[in-house]
């Protein structure tokens, strides 16, 4: 049978007492056998299921997390999207009249669930055993590809259906790294090109998590490498590259370098760029994107010149791009701006990029200076020494401390040494490197 949401209340009850009549059953009989066909385990579930599909009408957003703090962190997320002026975002909260506050984030979300209050959602959200789309996420998370092509082909619907924040099954597919499961929803219909409303795509998620199989993947089945997600200029290429991810970012350049800016440049080692962007108009264009998730602070890139060829430096040197590092510096962008979130040798290190770290620091770059980098509630008075540790960066590590960066430095939030994150990271030969060579611990 096909999902429910292309069926009428009508049409259920007519299906209910024609099968009462056919076999003799009562009403309330005929009504559970119906609703267990659709896979919902009482008549009032599935009504209220159709009920709530047919007022809210297309645009429904349907539930799958069973948890009530993952609906509160999608509204946090919306609603920074919408204080960063992302278009879909925007248009939530300006469809149902919300101030962009968190109480209007949970109202948005709760309504765009087709709920008139938070509560009603909540409650909802207590057992959604039943609901085709959850049940379809909970076959993602198992990785259960037969169990999803058995959803797909009973509800054909659910290849095009949105859930929470507009994500629909290929996206939130995408999220789990597996091929398999994304190629069999593009199997199903999936549009390749849909977007949440945050603006990101399966190619983003591909970009953001360095997959470029399942990049090559998805653009072969058209998906466009020109669209924004969280801000102007947020392509699947600039979330690649945000986080120095180079092999999906060499496969997404062949279909275009979008945007085409001076950071864009300067991740993808493309010297020649570089030196033609450096002075021109287009250095800064499409700077909007800054952040690929809400995890880190707003913040706002200026039109200052001097900013963009610093982040520019920052972009390399996270990509390990030493060939537009060493252009870049040649042509004045600085080694210790902090632009957003991390030097360039904080960034280097932080990605375990060993051959920009040395670069940087033959190049002058202060081995032991201090900085922020991530989110608010990670890297505070931090070195790079701190980030190399907490990821286990042996070689990076090594080059820091022939430096003379200094591993006893304790960061201004949790007052830990290198050697300490190193330990919080798991990574006992990376603290045991940093204890051999001078290094503290604090309790």
């Amino acid at each position: 049978m096909s999902l429910p949401a292309a069926v009428s209340l009508e049409q259920l009850r007519k299906q209910a007492k024609d099968l009462r009549k056919a076999r003799s059953l009562k009403l309330s009989e005929a009504q559970l056998e119906i609703a267990r066909r659709y896979g919902f385990p009482s008549w009032p579930r599935l009504r209220s299921y159709v009920d709530r599909v047919a007022t809210a009408g297309p645009s429904l957003q349907h539930a799958f997390s069973d948890d009530p703090a993952y609906y509160a962190e999608r509204a946090e997320g919306l609603l920074a999207s919408a204080s960063d002026g992302t278009p879909d975002a925007v248009a939530a909260f300006t469809r149902w009249s919300a101030p962009l506050t968190p109480a209007g984030a949970r109202q948005v979300v709760a309504r765009n669930h087709g709920f008139t209050s938070w509560a009603s959602l909540r409650r909802h959200v207590a057992d959604l055993r039943a609901e085709p789309f959850a049940r379809a996420f909970r076959a993602l998370r198992a990785r259960d590809l037969d169990g999803l092509r058995a959803l797909l082909d009973r509800f054909p619907e659910l290849a095009t259906a949105s859930g929470t924040n507009g994500n629909d099954l290929l996206g939130l597919a995408s999220a789990t790294c597996d091929e398999r499961l994304v190629s069999v929803l593009l199997e199903a219909g999936a549009d390749v090109a849909r977007a949440n409303a945050h603006g990101w795509t399966a190619l983003h998620q591909a970009g953001y998590s360095n997959l470029p199989h399942m990049a090559r993947l998805l653009l072969a089945h058209g998906a466009p490498v020109d669209v924004s997600g969280r801000g102007n200029g947020g392509t699947p290429l600039a979330a690649a590259l945000f986080w120095g991810n180079t092999e999906v970012a060499a496969v997404l350049a062949e279909h275009g370098v979008v945007p085409r800016n001076l950071r864009t440049a300067a991740g993808l080692n493309d010297v020649a760029l570089v030196e033609e962007l450096w002075s021109s108009p287009s250095a800064g264009a499409h700077r909007g994107f800054y952040r690929p998730h809400s995890g880190f602070p707003a913040w706002r890139p200026s039109s200052s010149l001097t900013e963009i060829r610093d982040e520019a430096m920052s972009w390399a040197a996270r990509a390990d791009a030493v060939d537009a590092i060493a252009a870049l510096y040649r042509l004045g962008a600085s080694l210790e701006a902090n632009v957003y979130q991390g030097t360039p040798l904080t960034w280097a290190a932080a990605r375990g990029r060993s051959r920009a770290v040395r670069l940087l620091l033959s190049l002058g770059a202060a081995p032991s200076a201090t900085g922020t980098f991530g989110g608010p509630t990670h890297g505070v008075g931090t070195t790079a020494l701190h980030h190399a540790a907490e990821s286990g960066h042996l070689e990076v590590i090594e080059a820091l401390l022939d430096a003379g960066a200094d591993p006893t430095i304790s960061d201004e939030l949790y007052g830990g040494t290198p050697a300490n994150w190193a330990a919080h990271g798991g990574h006992e030969d990376a603290r045991a490197l940093l204890l051999r060579r001078g290094g503290t611990e604090r309790d």
